[in-house]
């Protein structure tokens, strides 16, 4: 299921030329890619959900598999000035607030979410244009972090909100970034909030100082420069409703590979 998947990903990827992530909106704009996209998505949540163990490990890699040269997606270097001040200083400001539908609210340094426990994998990132490349990601499992903030009973999805602003013209407050994953994904053991990536801090391009990594799913999902999380019983009044910014562009919510 995946593999075929992936094989359509490729095919879609190579009618789109040379776009990138950060102008997916172009790819939205195309009615012809958007159509089979959405066509193509659907099918493929149904038939996971039908047949696979969401719980199931992505595969991983060994050390002589990194790729050479793994290509950013999206954003490379937020414009926010509240970001671009925490840059500034190395990120010692910095704070992960973690809300919402939780019994206790934390505000984490990164040096507490340095502390928190920790996983590292070597996975491949499969972007929606058809390419992949495989790095080494180390950080913090959401799920610690969750059980720590102690979410409440009508808890169902977490939100994450990011620095980086997409969509400049949006007036609807769907211009930044946010991506959302329900309890399955944010508890699965490979969902961490990266901190490291190849043995070093996690450069600014790739999303520091920390990015979502939630290995069953495409590279889209994978929020870049985590500002906040939060828990929410409905995605309803967030950005535009559909669960992320690009679901609310058109992408599917559910981006499993």
């Amino acid at each position: 299921m995946s593999l075929d998947r992936r094989r359509w990903l490729t095919a879609a990827g190579a009618t789109v030329g040379s776009l990138w992530l950060a102008g997916c909106d172009k790819l939205v704009a195309n009615s012809t890619f958007n159509g089979v996209l959405k066509v193509a998505e659907k099918w493929t949540r149904g038939a996971q959900r039908l047949v696979t163990d969401r719980k199931a490990l992505a595969a991983e890699f060994t050390a002589a598999d990194l790729s050479k040269d793994f290509k950013a997606n999206g954003t490379l270097r937020p414009q926010d000035p509240e970001y671009q001040a925490m840059l500034g200083e190395n990120f010692a400001s910095y704070r992960l607030e973690i809300g919402g539908l939780v019994e206790r609210p934390l505000s984490l340094s990164l040096a507490d979410v340095r502390a928190a426990p920790a996983r590292t994998q070597i996975t491949r990132h499969d972007c929606v244009e058809g390419w992949s490349s495989i790095g080494k990601w180390r950080g913090a499992r959401l799920s610690a972090l969750l059980d720590r903030a102690k979410l409440k009973p009508e808890a169902r999805y977490i939100v994450f909100h990011c620095a980086d602003t997409l969509d400049p013209s949006a007036t609807d407050g769907a211009g930044k970034y946010y991506e959302s994953i329900d309890l399955i994904d944010a508890y699965h053991p490979q969902t961490i909030l990266a901190y490291e990536m190849n043995d070093a801090t996690l450069p600014v391009r790739h999303g520091a100082p920390l990015r979502l990594r939630v290995e069953r799913q495409l590279g889209y999902k994978h929020a870049k420069y985590v500002m906040r999380i939060e828990a929410v019983e409905s995605l309803d009044g967030i950005g535009r409703g559909a669960g992320g910014f690009w679901p609310d562009r058109g992408y599917e919510w559910y981006a499993g590979i």
